[in-house]
C-alpha cells in the first residue's frame, strides 16, 4: 500500500506527489535558513513597569540652598532666569544681616548680589527685610513689598533699592496692577491701586473684611478673600466696585492663599487643610483635601498644572502633626494629582509661610523653608517608557546575534540586559551588557534563552518584553548530517539524527536499501519513512548508491529525504500497476 504523505490525498494523488515533494523541499530548505528578526516599535504601554507605571512624572529634591537668610518669598525671573528671594534675618544670628533682596543662581544657589537697603517713610536708606515679591521688572529685577508699607524695585547688582511708602496701614498683600506702572495692595480690608514709583494711591475700595487677594487681569477681576466671614468678593477692576460675593465652605477660619489660574480664570483658595477651587464665575468646582495647611500655589501654563505647597502646623501636640510639609502637583483640568506627593521634611509654619517658584514647563520647582532658612530645588524626573522591544531571533551557532531595545525618560535611563534560562521564571543580569543594542555570539547552549532589557533612572524602572533566541547547529538544520556525493558517485553514510523540528516533520531513519542510478539520475532508495508533524528521530544509515544516490542523514536532510521517499513511492506505484495489467 502506498504510504500517505500529509500533503497527498492518497493513491489518486500519486501523480501530484512529485510537485508536492518539490514544494516541500523548497519550503523546508527556506525554513532551515537562520534569519535574524529586527526589533520594531511598540505602543507606549508596551513592556513592564517594575515599580511605577511607565512615563510616570515624579519630583525629586536635588539641591538645598542656605544662602539667602530666612526666605519669605520667591520669584524666578522669566527673562534673566535669576532666582529672586525676599528674606528676613534668621533667628539667633544677631551678628549677621541676612534680610533683604537676594539674587541667586538657580542652578547652585550661589548669591549673585544682595540688595538690603531701601528708603524709609522719610526717604532715608536703611536695612530692610523683604517679605513679598510682587512682579518681575522687564529684563531683570523685581517689584517687592518691604515692611511696613514700602513698595520697592531693584535688580541684580544694585547698591540700594528705589522705593516709596504707601499712606495708610500696613500692607498685607500685593499683586501686579492694571498697568505696568502700578501695583494693587491690600491694607487689611482696603484694596488700592498705587503707583510703583511714588506709592500714590490712584483709587481704592473698602470691603467688609479680608486681607489677601488675587488679580485676574485677563478677565478684569480681583478676588478678595474674607476668611473670617468665609466669603470672597469679586471686584471689577474697571469700576473698582464689588460685582459679586461668593460663599466659602465653613471651617476653622484659617486662610492660606488666594491665587488665580491665568489660563482658565479658576480661583484656588487655601482654607484650613483644603484647597477650594472655583471657576472664573465663582462656581465651586471641587475641594482638594489634605492633612497639612496649604500655604502657596503657582500655575504652569505649558503643562496646565498647579503646584501647591503644604506646611505642617509644627505643633506636635496636635493629632496628625509630623513636622513635615509636602509639595503636590495637580492637573488644572480635573484637579487630579499629576505626580506623586513629595514630602518636605521639617517644613512647618511656626516660622513663616512657605513660598514656591516654578520654572516655565514645570521641570524645576523651588520651595522655601523659613524654619530651616533653606530653599529646596526639585526637579521633575520621568520614569522610563519603552519605545522599542526586542523580538525573537533565530541564528546558527557561532554567528553574531544583535538585540535592540530603547526607552525614553528624564533623566535618560541606564540600560542593563538580562537573560533567563528557565522560560522567564528567573532572570540574571548579563555582565557588561549596558548598551541599547546587545550583540553576542550565539552558542548551542543559548538555545531557547530569553532576553530582556531593563531601563532605570531616578523615577523608576521599566523592562521590555522578552525575546526568545533559537539556535540552530552551524552549517545546517538540527540533524547535523553529512551530505552525500563523491567523485565516484557513492552515497554517504547517514549519521545519528537529532530530533526533527519542522513544519512538515522530520524523517525517521531506518535501514537503507541499495538503489541504482543510470547516467547520474538519482534512483537510490532512502531508508526510513516520513516523520509526523512534530518530527521524528533520524537514526538510519544509507548504503552506497551508484551514480550519486542521496542517502538519509537525519533531520538535517529531512527535506531532501522526504522528496526522495515521494519519488520512490511514485516509482513503486507505477511498477505495481504495470505488473497487475498483464496481457491484454
Amino acid at each position: 500500500m502506498t504510504p500517505r504523505h500529509p500533503l497527498l490525498p492518497g493513491r489518486a494523488g500519486a501523480l501530484t506527489a512529485t510537485a508536492a515533494a518539490c514544494a516541500l523541499l523548497l519550503v523546508s530548505a527556506a525554513a532551515a535558513s537562520p534569519v535574524p528578526v529586527a526589533a520594531s516599535p511598540v505602543p507606549a504601554a508596551g513592556g513592564e513597569g517594575a515599580d511605577v507605571p511607565q512615563g510616570t512624572a515624579v519630583y525629586r529634591p536635588v539641591a538645598r540652598f542656605t544662602t539667602a537668610g530666612k526666605p519669605r518669598d520667591l520669584l524666578l525671573h522669566p527673562d534673566s532666569r535669576h532666582l529672586y528671594v525676599g528674606s528676613e534675618d534668621l533667628p539667633g544670628t544677631a551678628g549677621t544681616d541676612e534680610g533683604g533682596l537676594h539674587v541667586l543662581d538657580p542652578a547652585d544657589g550661589k548669591v549673585r548680589s544682595t540688595v538690603d537697603r531701601a528708603p524709609g517713610p522719610t526717604g532715608t536708606l536703611g536695612r530692610r527685610a523683604v517679605r513679598r515679591l510682587v512682579a518681575p521688572l522687564p529684563g531683570d529685577g523685581a517689584v517687592f513689598v518691604y515692611p511696613l508699607r514700602g513698595i520697592g524695585t531693584a535688580k541684580d547688582g544694585d547698591d540700594a533699592a528705589a522705593g516709596a511708602w504707601v499712606p495708610g496701614g500696613a500692607v498685607t498683600d500685593a499683586a501686579p496692577g492694571t498697568t505696568p506702572a502700578t501695583v494693587l495692595v491690600a491694607q487689611g480690608s482696603v484694596l488700592s491701586e498705587v503707583d510703583i514709583a511714588t506709592a500714590a494711591v490712584r483709587r481704592s475700595v473698602t470691603l467688609e473684611g479680608g486681607e489677601e487677594f488675587a488679580h485676574d487681569p485677563a478677565r478684569g477681576t480681583v478676588w478678595f478673600t474674607d476668611v473670617a466671614h468665609r466669603r470672597m468678593y469679586r471686584v471689577d477692576t474697571a469700576t473698582f466696585t464689588v460685582a459679586a460675593t461668593v460663599e466659602l465652605p465653613a471651617g476653622e477660619g484659617f486662610g492660606g492663599f488666594t491665587e488665580v489660574d491665568p489660563e482658565t480664570g479658576a480661583v484656588w483658595v487655601g482654607l484650613d487643610t483644603s484647597v477650594v477651587v472655583h471657576d472664573a464665575a465663582g462656581r465651586r468646582l471641587d475641594v482638594i483635601k489634605g492633612t497639612d495647611m496649604p500655604r502657596a500655589a503657582e500655575f504652569d501654563a505649558a503643562t496646565d498644572q498647579a503646584f501647591v505647597v503644604w506646611q505642617d502646623t509644627g505643633d506636635t501636640s496636635e493629632p496628625g502633626s509630623d513636622n513635615n510639609g509636602s509639595l503636590t502637583v495637580h492637573r488644572t483640568g480635573d484637579l487630579r494629582e499629576a505626580a506623586p506627593r513629595v514630602e518636605l521634611p521639617g517644613n512647618h509654619a511656626q516660622s513663616g509661610e512657605a513660598a514656591l517658584a516654578v520654572a516655565p514647563g514645570g521641570a524645576t520647582v523651588f520651595v522655601s523653608d523659613p524654619a530651616a532658612g533653606a530653599i529646596t530645588r526639585l526637579e521633575r524626573a520621568t520614569s522610563p517608557r519603552i519605545t522599542l522591544n526586542p523580538l525573537d531571533v533565530s541564528a546558527a551557532a557561532g554567528t553574531a546575534v544583535s538585540l535592540t531595545a530603547r526607552a525614553e525618560g528624564t533623566p535618560a535611563p541606564d540600560v542593563a540586559w538580562q537573560v533567563s534560562t528557565d522560560a522567564g521564571r528567573t532572570w540574571r543580569t548579563v555582565p557588561g551588557a549596558t548598551s541599547p543594542t546587545h550583540t553576542f555570539t550565539a552558542a548551542a547552549s543559548d538555545d531557547s534563552h530569553r532576553y530582556r532589557a531593563e531601563f532605570t533612572n531616578g523615577a523608576g524602572t521599566a523592562r521590555t518584553t522578552a525575546a526568545t533566541l533559537t539556535v540552530t547547529p552551524a552549517g545546517g538544520g538540527p540533524g547535523g548530517g553529512t551530505p552525500g556525493g563523491g567523485a565516484s558517485g557513492s552515497g554517504a553514510t547517514g549519521g545519528a539524527g537529532t530530533t526533527g523540528a519542522g513544519t512538515t516533520g522530520a524523517v525517521t531513519g531506518g535501514s537503507g536499501t541499495t538503489g541504482s542510478a543510470d547516467g547520474g539520475t538519482a534512483a537510490g532508495t532512502v531508508g526510513g519513512t516520513t516523520g509526523g508533524a512534530a518530527g521524528g528521530t533520524g537514526a538510519g544509515t544509507g548504503p552506497t548508491a551508484a551514480g550519486g544516490a542521496l542517502a538519509s542523514t537525519g533531520a538535517a536532510t529531512a527535506p531532501f529525504a522526504g522528496a526522495a521517499v515521494l519519488f520512490t513511492a511514485v516509482g513503486w506505484i507505477l511498477v505495481r500497476r504495470s505488473r497487475r495489467r498483464g496481457p491484454v
